[in-house]
């Protein structure tokens, strides 16, 4: 094993070449969007399914309140489908940002 000074991950980083920072970015990029877009079809799902149980939708809930008479059951509900909402929301967020960084990625290898 070799022994240098590198102090952080961006200092080990640097110590590759062109070429190989380029593989190492796409290939991460794509591992890290198949995670991300497998955690996009569940929180989807997630929501699908409170949309499904409540007939409607969560900004409706917003909007309106929950129903005077919910349960306890509904309540932990709302709080289940808030979490799955934001996360929704991230993983999207997350997949746009590292797609432009594959694309670019793949551009530099051409």
């Amino acid at each position: 094993m070799i022994q240098t000074n590198v102090q952080t991950i961006e200092d080990a980083f640097s110590t590759l070449g062109r070429e190989e920072r380029v593989r190492v970015i796409t290939h991460g990029a794509a591992f890290r969007l198949s995670d991300l877009r497998n955690r996009l079809i569940l929180a989807q799902s997630k929501i699908e399914h409170f949309q499904a149980k409540y007939q409607k939708s969560l900004e409706d809930i917003e909007r309106d309140g929950l129903p005077d008479d919910a349960d306890y059951e509904m309540h932990e509900d709302y709080i289940f489908w808030h979490h799955w909402s934001e996360a929704a929301q991230k993983a999207g967020h997350e997949i746009e940002r590292l797609e432009q960084i594959a694309q670019f990625g793949l551009h530099l290898e051409n």
